[in-house]
Parts: structure tokens; sequence; C-alpha cells
């Protein structure tokens, strides 16, 4: 007999702002590129088609082609649940949960944690199919190997029919000695948030112990609606609807309460990637142990010890007689902290958000469905920017009420609608755009195109916009 299939639901939501300056709010770290040249949502994604190619993801509305552009990149293309607001696992478990058959069984994953071994972790899935299939909710616990305060514990039962383990308690993250009494008690597994069960069983867990959180996904869903761009098909949820549910974790809302939950153990190398010490720890030490990350060729340790480099500046990154640091280079922000004040990285976003900084949310180069653009320098009348569209790709007919812009091709080949003009213009090649001119920039070539554009005006934000046309659904 055949087994029924397993799909994956991957939960790219979470604003990934411990991992500051490289993770920000408009890019969090499961979309930014940390092992080697790949994001951890790739690597998850690569990771769960072994077990089914065809996935469904949840997310943000504004992280959408961010997703697409990922399954495009891994060859598939799954199911994207756009969130109209961030609601915490258990809203967007219910949206996956409604988008699937009654009896389909769903394997709820962040798109954020490394987990290398693929065999391995298709292998402790199998080992909960059947608890799942018979009713329970399954969840899976990584064997800790040192007492951690930054995770949540799950203490072991008895081995239930089904080969999985019953679930005695869930632990909050414990303070430092509690852990290792956890630790030496030898029963306890990390909670790794990792969920394997039936649509149904989800979904009537929820309406008993999450009422509310049952109705208001429930009506949301009722009405969604879909679109597809690019040959990616995205479902909306009713917006009113979803932004009145209550925010609250799976853990919460249901799995502390429900009766029937059982444990798998997953004896592999695991990692949330929750903190500056967890990315490190993903590199290569020297015999100092010093380690290294991004551009390798720009980081350098000298006499230092126990320091930690990630080099995505773009310019040379000297420790010299340093130990226990953490030094995060980017563009347009500077990282350094002690190692044992890794977990406490959010607290500088939430100050520079409440100094209206925008490096606390935003990079300096911005990603977007058509390509890229990155800001090189801004005063007060000009900016300068460096803009790379997408082979085949165009930007909206747009128009600006208080800026005109220059545009220098650096390399490809541009399409520009200037007006009632259309102009094919390849490198050093150049045009004006006058204030309150109609627009367009398209890629029509087989390679990336990269311009210069000089804009000057009076006001150069990014909402001096009026769209006519555009690709994207946006208005």
């Amino acid at each position: 007999m055949t087994q029924p299939r397993i799909t994956p639901v991957i939960l790219c939501g979470g604003s990934g702002t411990r991992l500051w300056p490289l993770s920000r709010k408009s890019l969090p770290k499961q979309f930014v590129p940390l092992i080697g040249d790949k994001s951890l949502l790739r690597l998850t994604v690569e990771r769960l088609a072994t077990i089914h190619p065809a996935m469904v993801c949840v997310a943000a509305e504004e992280h959408r082609f961010l997703v697409a552009q990922t399954l495009h990149e891994a060859g598939l293309n799954g199911t994207v649940i756009l969130e109209p607001a961030a609601r915490n696992t258990a809203a967007a478990m219910a949206l996956a949960a409604l988008a699937a058959q009654p009896t389909d069984l769903l394997l709820f994953c962040p798109a954020d944690h490394h987990i290398p071994d693929a065999d391995a972790f298709a292998t402790m899935v199998e080992q909960g199919r059947a608890a799942a299939q018979a009713g329970a909710i399954v969840t899976f616990g990584v064997t800790p190997s040192f007492p951690s305060t930054a995770y949540g514990y799950i203490e072991q039962g008895a081995v239930r029919a089904d080969g999985a383990r019953e679930v005695q308690r869930f632990i909050e993250k414990p303070q430092a000695e509690h852990a290792q009494q956890l630790l030496l008690a030898g029963n306890v597994l990390w909670n790794a948030g990792i969920f394997l069960c039936q649509a149904q069983v989800l979904l009537q867990a929820l309406e008993r112990h999450a009422p509310d959180i049952d109705a208001s996904c429930k009506a949301a869903w009722a009405g969604v609606e879909a679109d597809q761009v690019g040959g990616q098909v995205f479902y909306r949820p009713d917006a009113k609807e979803f932004n009145a549910c209550r925010s609250q974790s799976i853990d919460f809302a249901v799995m502390e309460h429900y009766a029937d939950v059982a444990v798998v153990p997953f004896h592999g190398a695991w990692s949330d990637v929750g903190s500056w010490n967890a990315v490190a720890e993903l590199a290569v030490a020297d015999a100092f142990g010093n380690r290294s990350a991004g551009d390798l060729a720009n980081a350098h340790h000298l006499k230092t010890q126990n320091t930690y480099i990630h080099a995505a500046g773009k310019r040379p990154v000297v420790a010299l007689g340093t130990h226990d640091l953490l030094i995060i280079d980017t563009p347009d922000a500077l990282l350094v902290a002690n190692v044992s004040h890794a977990e406490a990285v959010k607290e500088v976003v939430a100050k520079l958000e409440a100094l209206d900084a925008s490096e606390a949310l935003q990079h300096r180069r911005v990603a977007r469905p058509w390509g890229w653009y990155d800001s090189v320098d801004v005063g007060p009348r000009h900016q300068v920017k460096r803009i790379g569209v997408n082979p085949g790709a165009s930007l909206s007919l747009q128009m600006h009420h208080h800026r005109a812009e220059h545009w220098i091709v650096v390399s490809g080949t541009a399409e520009v609608t200037n007006g009632e003009t259309v102009l094919i213009l390849t490198e050093n090649q150049s045009t004006f755009i006058p204030l309150g001119q109609t627009h367009r920039l398209a890629n029509p070539g087989k390679v990336p195109l990269e311009i210069i554009e000089v804009q000057s005006g009076s006001y150069l934000g990014e909402d001096d916009i009026v769209r006519f046309e555009d690709n994207y659904g946006r208005h």
C-alpha cells in the first residue's frame, strides 16, 4: 500500500533582528546568503525537496518575490501563501492547513534552521509518520549538546506503540542552573519547532484550544484570492479578517494543551542560527579559535583569539589583539560585540528604530521583484543608485512629482521608455528623465543590466512614485 505523501510547509516569517546588521526587516536572515552563497531558505527548500518537491511556503507580503525567486532557483514551483500581517506560528500553520486536504500530512518547518544532513532529517520525519497518521501532533527534538538557555526543552516520556515517545512536558527557556539540571537528567531534547500532523488534526486542535485564532483564520481563508506573477501563484487571505487574528505561537496556543502529542528525537547536526555566536559556530576555527565568513579575502586576524569576523562591506576588516569579539561589517553598518552579549543584538535594533535610523530595517542594497538597487550616495537634493535589472524583467511604467533622473548604462542593454519615445541604450550610453515624465526601464537582453541612476530634486523618497502599469501586482 502506498504511503500518503508528506507535504513540507516552510514558515518563512521572522524579522531576524538577532543577526543585525546582516539581517534586517526588509531582508531577514532566512533570505541572506549565510552558508556559502546560499540562504537558509534555499538550504531548507533543498532539504525538504527530498521529502516531497511540492511544498508550501507561508510568507509576508513584502517577501513574496524573495520566496518565489528561491523556489525558482531550486527548480521548484511551490504554493506561496501570503500573510497580510505577522501573527506568529499558530495562524501561519492554520492557513497552510486550510489550504490542504483534511487528511494530508503536513510537515511544518522554520525557514531559518541549518540542518546539513538531509538524509538523517528525512529518516527522522519518517519515524514520526505512524504517530501522525494515527492522529497525534508529532514534534521533533534535538539531542542537546550543552546546557543552552536559548532553547526550550521537551521532556520525553515512554515509548508509544507507534514508535515515537510521549511528551511529558514542555519547558520554557531555562536559567543556566536549571538547564544544567535538565541536561544531567538525560531525558530532555531541545525544542526544534518542527511539527508533523494531519491538516484536520491541527485545525481541530486550534478549534478546541484557540478558537478565536481558528475562527479568524477560517474567515480569512474564506476570502482568499489568488494571482499569478511570472508563473508563480500567490494566495492572499482576506486582510481584514486576518489582521484581527490574535498573535500567538503554536507552542502556547496548542502544544502545551493538546492531549495526543508525540516526540521523535533528532541526533544529527542542527542549529536555529539564532545569534551571531551560532553563526560563528558554522565556520571553521583556526588554532586560536578565530573564525571568518563573508568575503574571506577581506577578513584579517592579527594576534587575536576567539574573534569572529563577517566581512560583507567590501573593504578590509582587521582585528588586532582582540579576544572574544564578534565583528560584523556591512556596507552601511558595523557591529562590534563581545560574544557574551550576542543575544542582546535585538536591543540594538530597537534603539536604532527609536532613533528612526533606516539602517535598523533596510539594507543599502534592496531586493526588488525585477532585480535590485544599491544607494551609493545620498545628499540633501541628490541620490546616486546602482540599479540591476534581471534579463527579461522591467520596472513599472511610472512618474515622479519631485525628482528628475539621469541614467547611464554600465553593462547590458536597456530599453528605455521616456515619454512617447522608446530607446535602446547600450554600455556607456545615457539618457535624461525630466521631472513629471512617464518612464520605464526594461532589460530586453539575455544578460543582467546595470545602470547608474542620478536623482536630483526637492524630494527623493521611494514613495514619490505613481505607477501606471506594473508586472508585479503593486499599486
